[in-house]
């Protein structure tokens, strides 16, 4: 983990998460699944005039009334806690209860009106003889409100089918104007400005609208008593607006590495204008190169600080104005400039840079990195002046000779065959060049590119991160990853997942050429990707030769 020197913002404790349970109620409307939302009041401390779902906090009555509600026997406690804390709550806001006779009979609009929902809950049902029926509560999905916000819940979302025979009526104190809506048309009314929605419901709504039925969505909850998601999102800026975002998002990791303890406070927009500080130490400045292949733009890396210095970690293409805004962003000294590879949006601004600095007196500083393989395309030719060997370190020392900042070289051919990765070692960081990237797998094209190769350099990779406790990696394209080990983990079985479908197209096309497996092996993706995927099939397909062909 980064150094607590480094960090950008002072400690911040969020406030405590309050436990709390919410229940969507699901009916199959004319046109599809339909789920009841509601619109809290205006003057509510959390999410006011928003809709929502019914649900609250949970009451020390909850888990006392175990013995009125029936239940599964995959439910443990805590879960029956909280279904009856949702069933309690649906009642008290919307005058829903999911309940039944002794008989078995669903609780009708004359038993509701026969209760009073400010009264004791629990009793109430008691005295009627009523069952709790939690065993139709199944939990979807478990949010945990964002760490920056002064009000939190930890809320599990459950799932219920609406009872027969009842109308919502809300309790026109905390919620009002209760209304069936399908899961895309409250989306697209939140779109045009209509419902005020807040992100822990937008995104249950999305994953909602891609379900066809109700016993499609209970069939799916009941396969565990697991969420099917769990999200403690964070904030950030983008646009100028605060955006939310879940952990399986792109842009979470970087929010982690620059505010840990969900300070709002870190722009996710791309600059190419000015460096963006990622640490006290390290700085990403994004080149205005954007493409297809390139995503945002090549990502440039300043590590280090006026004390020691800094080194440059791909400088990127022969850009005059972002070089420059390179160098003054290092405040023009900069110790080193190292190149993971030799592709032309990664080194060639070397030697501008490495002119630069030297122009203002100040030393030259070396071109690190290694030299581009034999079957390097004709673009991407690069010679270093001093070539890095694997595990050797870069010393960045403060006036005393200390060693501040520490960069280890990590030699971690496939991607390119002179590809290496940088680990700061003092704060768990993992440069990956375009090793590893967000959002995208790399390319490997042969013969520079080698399948083998790649697939044991990231082992190599997840060799380190347990080394050196690294959790964040900092990509050539893309915003920062986080759980850095997990992250290539799903690479690697990405990758070999594909070449298993690679392997497949193989044998069901034995006398096949590329073009003919490449509409197999990634028939899930666009057809105008298949003439770039053609260039890792055939990474793969080496690969499989090599282990002794497709039929091993």
């Amino acid at each position: 983990m980064p150094r607590q020197t480094q960090l950008l913002h002072p400690p911040h404790r969020p406030a405590p998460a309050r436990p709390a349970a919410t229940l969507l109620l699901l009916r199959d409307g004319v046109e599809g699944l339909e789920v009841l939302l509601t619109r809290r009041s205006t003057q509510a401390r959390f999410a006011p005039g928003a809709y929502v779902f019914p649900g609250g906090s949970l009451d020390a009555a909850d888990a006392q009334s175990h013995g009125l509600a029936s239940r599964r026997p995959q439910q443990d406690d805590a879960q029956l806690t909280h279904a009856i804390a949702a069933i309690r709550e649906s009642f008290e806001e919307l005058g829903v209860l999911l309940a039944l006779h002794a008989d078995g009979r669903w609780v009708d609009q004359q038993d509701l009106d026969a209760l009073d929902r400010q009264g004791d809950f629990a009793a109430q049902c008691a005295a009627r003889g009523l069952t709790l029926a939690a065993d139709r509560v199944y939990w979807l999905a478990h949010w945990i409100t964002d760490r920056d916000l002064p009000i939190r819940f930890d809320v599990p979302f459950m799932v219920a089918r609406m009872p027969d025979g009842q109308q919502p009526v809300a309790d026109e104190s905390e919620q009002f104007e209760p209304v069936w809506l399908r899961p895309q048309d409250a989306l697209a009314r939140h779109a045009a400005g209509e419902l005020h929605l807040i992100h822990p419901t937008i995104r249950t709504l999305e994953w909602l609208a891609a379900q066809a039925s109700v016993d499609a969505v209970l069939a799916l909850s009941a396969t565990t008593e697991q969420p099917l998601w769990t999200s403690c999102p964070r904030g950030g800026w983008l646009g100028g607006r605060k955006v939310s975002v879940m952990e399986h998002e792109p842009a979470h990791g970087e929010l982690e590495l620059c505010c840990p303890d969900g300070q709002l406070a870190h722009a996710l927009d791309w600059q190419t204008d000015h460096a963006v500080r990622l640490l006290r130490n390290v700085q990403r400045l994004t080149a205005p190169n954007p493409g297809f292949m390139t995503g945002p733009g090549t990502n440039s890396y300043l590590v280090g600080d006026p004390a020691t210095g800094h080194v440059a970690i791909d400088p990127g293409p022969d850009e005059p104005e972002h070089i420059e805004r390179l160098w003054s962003a290092a405040g023009g000294d900069i110790r080193a400039i190292v190149c993971t590879h030799s592709h032309p949006d990664h080194s060639p601004g070397a030697a501008r840079l490495q002119a630069l600095v030297e122009q203002t007196g100040r030393p030259r500083p070396p071109i690190l990195g290694l030299a581009s393989g034999p079957h390097s395309r004709h673009d991407s030719r690069f010679t270093p002046e001093r070539e890095l060997a694997d595990g050797e370190r870069l010393l960045l020392c403060g006036a005393a000779g200390e060693a501040r900042h520490v960069l280890r070289v990590l030699h971690t051919p496939g991607h390119a065959a002179n590809h290496l990765c940088l680990l700061l070692e003092e704060d768990g960081l993992l440069f990956s060049g375009d090793h590893v990237l967000n959002g995208s797998t790399t390319l490997v094209a042969p013969p520079d590119g080698n399948m083998n190769d790649y697939l044991d350099s990231l082992d190599k990779l997840l060799a380190a991160c347990s080394e050196w406790q690294v959790e964040f990696i900092l990509p050539a394209h893309g915003h920062v990853l986080g759980s850095a080990a997990q992250a290539i983990e799903r690479l690697k079985a990405h990758r070999l997942a594909r070449e298993t479908k690679v392997a497949a197209a193989m044998r069901a096309l034995p006398d096949g050429q590329l073009d003919d497996w490449v509409r197999l092996a990634y028939d899930d993706a666009p057809e105008r990707l298949w003439p770039i995927a053609k260039l890792s099939l055939q990474a793969h397909v080496q690969r499989i030769e090599s282990l002794g062909g497709f039929n091993v």
